[in-house]
């Protein structure tokens, strides 16, 4: 099974996914080899979201990319493949067991050339780069209690109308449980609050897969 949004049954995602542009034969492998992982493969972005991400990136025109939180590597694919030939990926994550599967899909794909994989705590590596306005786009994917933190430093880094992109703000409904007061839920709801209050951008929150943000900046 694909992952695929909570707000979706099987039946209405199924025909979504016969309607849209499907993962090719390295895409679906890599799902699958995801989906082997067991329970932690929950963390695999969903097809249809990764076919968006690649549509905004194009859209925008996007030469150099960030993303934070890169697990198999499925939401690097979709991000390096819109990418211009010298177009740039860099992909923060902290584990080499999880990127190794998708340095595999990439090298599979043609588009690890595209792409730099730095290994540490992300915060480091975003604090490590110039403040300057970069990026065209950059997603979060990482560890909720610091996308406030993932936020801050982006921001100053990505160009004026570049997008950033934040899933699972809808933290399979949680975020509207009042039963719900875990770390992570109360992380998202305050990020999302934040985003929500910023000046300096504008957003929208989509409902698809666990709920994807689409910031612009202003």
């Amino acid at each position: 099974m694909s992952p695929k949004s909570f707000l979706l049954d099987d039946r209405l995602h199924e025909y979504l996914l016969a309607h849209a542009s499907p993962p090719d034969e390295i895409g679906a492998a890599l799902i699958e080899e995801t989906a082997a992982l067991g329970g932690i493969a929950v963390m695999q972005i969903a097809p249809e979201q990764g076919a968006l991400m690649a549509l905004l990136a194009a859209a925008v025109g996007a030469r150099e990319v960030v993303e934070v939180g890169t697990f198999t590597g499925y939401s690097a694919l979709c991000l390096a493949r819109a990418l211009p030939p010298d177009g740039r990926l860099l992909c923060l994550d902290i584990s080499e067991e999880w990127t190794s599967i998708g340095r595999r899909a990439w090298a599979a794909a043609g588009v690890d050339g595209k792409i730099e994989l730095r290994l540490g705590p992300a915060l480091e590596s975003l604090r490590a780069l110039p403040e300057v306005e970069r990026f065209d786009l950059a997603f979060i994917d990482a560890d909720k209690a610091n996308y406030a933190g993932y936020y801050a430093e982006l921001l100053p880094r990505v160009r004026r109308n570049g997008l950033i992109l934040v899933d699972n703000v809808l933290w399979s409904g949680a975020v509207v449980d009042p039963a719900r007061d875990d770390a992570d839920t109360v992380a998202i709801r305050a990020f999302n609050d934040l985003v929500a209050a910023d000046e300096r951008v504008e957003s929208t929150i989509l409902t698809v897969a666990d709920g994807l943000t689409v910031i612009r900046k202003r």
